[in-house]
C-alpha cells in the first residue's frame, strides 16, 4: 500500500506482480542464487520510503 513495501531480490520465480496486495502466509517468490551461485535472498520493508527493520514485523520464534 501506500505506507508500507517489501522488496525483494535474487528470487528465482516471482508469483505476484508489482504492486499486488499479498495476505499473510502467501508465497510470492522462491529463493535464487547471488552472482557467486550462492543462495541467497535480499528482503527489505520500507515504511513511507524509508527502510525499517524488517524483524519487527515477522513473527516471533
Amino acid at each position: 500500500n501506500e505506507t508500507y513495501l517489501s522488496a525483494y531480490a535474487h528470487s528465482l520465480k516471482v508469483f505476484v506482480k508489482e504492486g499486488q496486495t499479498v495476505k499473510r502466509g502467501q508465497k510470492v517468490a522462491t529463493m535464487g542464487n547471488n552472482e557467486n551461485g550462492q543462495p541467497m535472498l535480499h528482503f527489505e520493508i520500507r515504511r513511507r520510503g524509508k527502510p525499517v527493520n524488517p524483524v519487527s514485523y515477522l513473527p516471533k520464534r
